[in-house]
């Protein structure tokens, strides 16, 4: 299951992980999001122990939005020692995240 990111685990999970962690952007009132929330878990699951693949509710955790600049989600950040190496804006086939992912590991 992908990690629930929040504020005040964000330092902890994210940005101290010697792994890449993908992080998930999002809602419960955005049907893109809703539609992409099957494919982060799936995800977890195939990257369980090699990717840290987490989520972020926006409306929950405001001032990491406003850290990273998220205008419109679902967005997925992919970061790896403390830096954002890439990010994907919008709901997308799993294929497009997994290369990204593979890119990034």
């Amino acid at each position: 299951m992908a990690l629930e990111i929040t504020d005040a685990n964000f330092e902890t999970e994210v940005l101290n992980s010697d792994k890449l962690t993908v992080i998930d952007f999002w809602a419960e009132w955005c049907g893109p999001c809703r539609a992409i929330g099957p494919v982060i878990e799936e995800l977890s699951k195939d990257y369980a122990g090699k990717v840290n693949i987490g989520k972020v509710n926006v409306d929950q955790n405001p001032q990491l939005s406003v850290n990273y600049g998220i205008t419109s989600i679902p967005a997925i950040l992919f970061v790896k020692g403390g830096q954002v190496v890439d990010k994907q804006v919008g709901a997308v086939p799993k294929s497009v995240l997994d290369k990204k992912i593979q890119a990034n590991m």
